[in-house]
């Protein structure tokens, strides 16, 4: 089964994983099992985590998603909350 990443189109037909990008796999609350593509990201950035938009969250359309780097596995980050 091939993974879908973030903000890809719900009709893209080919909504994976492209050749020569960056991931971290999203684990746990509403985004769980999307790839994040972190291509380009400072280590700042990676290291601090991002909130991201989603409309399947605590807060409806309009909220985020917080996740964050994994201390064991930083490929995987961990769902910390959402926000309005």
């Amino acid at each position: 089964m091939r993974r879908r990443v973030y903000g890809a189109d719900h009709d893209d037909p080919d909504p994976g994983p492209r050749p020569g990008r960056v991931y971290r796999e999203l684990v746990g609350g509403p985004l769980d099992g999307l790839l994040l593509d972190v291509t380009g990201w400072t280590k700042v950035a990676l290291a601090d985590g991002s909130a991201l938009i989603t409309e399947i969250g605590a807060y409806g359309a309009g909220g985020r998603a917080e996740y964050g780097p994994r201390a064991a596995d930083p490929n995987k980050w961990d769902w910390r909350g959402d926000t309005p």
